[in-house]
């Protein structure tokens, strides 16, 4: 076992080098840096909360609560819109189907499939419906 754990630091020290984590930290790092950003999430944060606390009232309110869904609307929308936020979830993309690349080996070798049968081409082909995808974008 103690052999696997080193494997297994070996692997992670592997990951950290990689392009697709140090464009994700960096990403992350920028989005943190980002004060307009930061400003956004967190009146979004409030608003969600806000409606909350609306729905759970006994009676809520339906026309604050539907203004309380389009102010929401809007602040997702001025989020995703920043620069830093689209950089970061690309970066944050790759990186999650590096990861997820890597645990369907793990999870084949587990299960006593051939871990060179693993073909990542085939796990991530694009239906073009991103309604159904948590990929490339």
């Amino acid at each position: 076992m103690e052999h696997l754990i080193e494997l297994a630091k070996s692997l992670g020290k592997e990951i950290q080098k990689d392009e697709r984590y140090l464009a994700f930290r960096k990403a992350s790092e920028a989005n943190d840096a980002d004060t307009e950003l930061q400003n956004l999430i967190g009146q979004f944060n409030l608003k969600r909360l806000d409606l909350g606390n609306e729905q759970d009232k006994p009676e809520p309110d339906e026309a604050r609560v539907h203004a309380l869904n389009e102010e929401m609307k809007d602040l997702y929308s001025q989020i995703m819109a920043n620069s830093n936020m689209r950089a970061y979830q690309g970066a944050r993309g790759e990186f999650e189907q590096m990861l997820d690349s890597i645990n369907r080996i793990i999870a084949m070798s587990a299960a006593g499939q051939d871990p060179d049968s693993y073909d990542p081409a085939a796990e991530h082909s694009c239906s073009g419906n991103c309604s159904s995808c948590g990929g490339c974008h």
